[in-house]
């Protein structure tokens, strides 16, 4: 499997390209900021074509590209339902004191768009995805699982030694810990984790050092023998 990424823009957010090997098809995940130089120069790199853009959540630093992007190749866009309203209206998933930061973007949505479900699974280049409804950072995060190979684009779900935030509109901190319960813990420890901002990790080192982790077992609840 090949996955190269970048971290795009000022927010530093990490954009992926997904494919089975260099030379085919691919997903890319996130376009964020002034992505679109970067997806370009990865795509030739290792000459891969584009058929779908996931996107984690609606939050402008992950979305900022996936118009252009979407347009450039003909491809659609995937977002879960309750965020995608901010597709087109980002100043919605911003406090009124950051939200004037942005006052002057106009964003819109791609030409097509699909919606994603919890426990959805997307065939896509020749990959599985698994969507997992994630709320707490927004209430349309989601995260993309590839079984197979043990590994979670967590968006702003999960970063190494920390979480998202969840003070923003839409966000709710008991949320987000019942999303870490039920989505990160069941999880095993090698599960390699790609998370929205910031390097890699682990679910074990995370499980073993994140304190934000630790008071999410609570609401995980009792553990059944299988």
């Amino acid at each position: 499997m090949l996955i190269a990424g970048f971290p795009a823009g000022a927010f530093q957010t990490n954009c992926y390209l997904v494919a089975p090997a260099a030379g085919e098809e691919c997903v890319i995940v996130d376009p964020g900021q002034d992505a679109v130089d970067g997806i370009d120069d990865l795509l030739r790199e290792h000459r891969l074509k584009p058929v779908a853009v996931l996107l984690t959540h609606g939050h402008l630093d992950h979305v900022w590209s996936v118009a252009p992007v979407c347009g450039a190749r003909d491809v659609p866009a995937w977002i879960h339902p309750d965020d995608r309203h901010l597709l087109s209206d980002p100043s919605a998933g911003w406090s009124a004191t950051s939200g004037q930061l942005f006052g002057g973007i106009t964003l819109s949505e791609p030409d097509d768009v699909r919606e994603l479900s919890d426990g959805a699974v997307l065939e896509l280049a020749g990959m599985e995805f698994v969507v997992d409804h994630t709320p707490g950072h927004t209430r349309g995060s989601v995260s993309f699982r590839l079984p197979p190979e043990e590994i979670m684009f967590s968006g702003d779900l999960l970063f190494a030694g920390s979480i998202g935030r969840s003070d923003l509109p839409g966000g709710d901190y008991p949320t987000i810990l019942r999303s870490l319960a039920a989505k990160c813990l069941p999880l095993p420890d090698t599960t390699v984790v790609l998370p929205g901002h910031g390097p890699q990790t682990t679910i074990g080192r995370e499980r073993a050092t994140n304190p934000f982790l630790k008071e999410a077992a609570p609401h995980a609840g009792p553990t059944r023998g299988i």
